[in-house]
């Protein structure tokens, strides 16, 4: 899709997730579930360039990459805003 004719939550979730890559490849500290973030992604970063993604499959993906990166505090700014881009889409769910 190109110009107007895309949706602001794909491109909004594509910046989002590319932002968050970069901060997490520059990120010089090793742990454990660092794979497993950059894999979700790659695979969030796919489903982007792909129009627009199903909800259940973001919100896993999330969930994921918060299991495996939420304690890293440098990485908290892109996390959130991952998580406010997957949240256009309807939301995350809540208990």
């Amino acid at each position: 899709m190109t110009g107007s004719d895309e949706d602001p939550r794909v491109a909004g979730l594509r910046t989002a997730v590319s932002r968050l890559r970069r901060a997490l490849a520059a990120h010089p500290a090793e742990f454990p579930d660092r794979a497993i973030a950059e894999d979700e992604l790659a695979a969030l970063a796919a489903m982007a360039a792909h129009g627009a993604p199903e909800i259940p499959l973001l919100q896993g993906s999330l969930l994921l990459i918060a299991g495996s990166i939420g304690s890293v505090s440098a990485l908290a700014r892109g996390l959130s805003e991952v998580r406010a881009a997957v949240d256009l889409f309807g939301g995350s769910p809540r208990a």
